[in-house]
């Protein structure tokens, strides 16, 4: 059975997009795959997050997998910093990386002008602490966007990199998920580009009714078409687009036909957007809260899920250590 590797940083709140473009497909997958998903609370120390909030982040990101569907009977559903062998495996894992290859990574680039203020060493060796996430359970598939084939690519060679260097087949070289159709890109509200936690643009799975509501009427469009059967401007395809995830197709094909017939009314399309989200995302909601509130099974479920991972991360760092040459006296 082949390995499966997700994680999610512990900051901000899962969204419409994360759900649609890989949750779903997660809790389809438990089945048929080894899987092992994580909430990186780690990887979140390079922006320095306050005491009083990191905790919550953990716990709110748990919360929310958990009521995605995620079932910790079938996969191991942990938190990144229970899992101590990742971060022995990231220490040796740097002796073979280089910092030239590191410094050309576009995300740490992009780091360095976003906080000049805090160009920590953590920024520039991200990408081989993501690898230690993916190779100390050996996985072979790891589902990532775009923004991460790079970071994946590095995992392959540091794999690579080992496995010639000592002589071995400890580790094996990852490659990306595709879910293909099953992975649905989901747009923001802002009128371009896909549904983000930090852009403002997004639908989160904990908002309410209200909150989704404002959102979504909120969101840009234009003046309205002039011509009939016209292009849409991106804005609005965008929320057709949304409509067309979360609404039943009658309902797209009504407000296509009242786009192409220049008689749309953009409130109307807005306010059965907002209906149709909420009735997919406030389940959700009622679930999160309930598991947010319940410490006993919280606890439970990073217990278990630790357990599975660092079962399977110490046996791929014993082989690691033999490989270098680690030996008791």
């Amino acid at each position: 059975m082949e390995t499966v590797l997700s994680g999610i940083r512990s900051t901000g709140h899962l969204h419409l997009g994360n759900y649609y473009g890989a949750l779903k497909n997660f809790v389809k997958i438990q089945d048929s795959y080894k899987c092992f998903f994580f909430v990186a609370d780690i990887h979140s120390l390079t922006t320095h997050p306050h005491p009083s909030d990191f905790h919550e982040g953990v716990k709110i990101i748990l919360s929310e997998y958990l009521a995605a569907g995620l079932d910790p009977e079938k996969s191991a559903i942990y938190v990144q910093s229970d899992v101590p062998e990742i971060c022995e495996l990231y220490t040796l894992l740097n002796m073979i990386s280089y910092v030239g290859e590191l410094e050309r990574t576009v995300s740490f680039k992009d780091k360095v002008r976003q906080q000049k203020n805090n160009v920590n060493a953590g920024l520039l060796t991200y990408p081989v602490l993501m690898a230690s996430d993916i190779l100390a359970h050996r996985a072979t598939k790891v589902p990532v966007g775009k923004d991460q084939d790079q970071h994946l690519e590095i995992a392959r060679t540091i794999a690579r990199r080992f496995n010639t260097l000592y002589g071995v087949e400890v580790f094996p070289e990852p490659v990306n998920m595709d879910f293909g159709s099953g992975a649905i890109k989901v747009p923001g509200l802002d009128g371009n580009g896909k549904m983000g936690k930090s852009e403002g643009n997004g639908i989160f799975l904990c908002d309410d009714e209200k909150t989704i509501s404002k959102k979504v009427m909120k969101a840009v469009t234009d003046a309205g078409p002039t011509t009939p059967n016209s292009e849409m401007p991106e804005s609005v395809a965008n929320l057709f687009k949304i409509l067309s995830i979360v609404s039943d197709k009658s309902t797209v094909d009504y407000f296509k036909e009242k786009y192409n017939d220049c008689s749309i009314r953009y409130g109307d399309l807005k306010k059965q957007l907002a209906q149709d989200i909420c009735k997919q995302t406030l389940p959700i909601k009622a679930r999160i809260d309930d598991i947010y509130n319940d410490a006993e099974y919280l606890h439970k479920v990073v217990k278990q899920g630790a357990d599975k991972a660092r079962e399977s991360a110490a046996a791929t760092l014993a082989l690691a250590r033999k490989a270098i040459g680690f030996k008791a006296f």
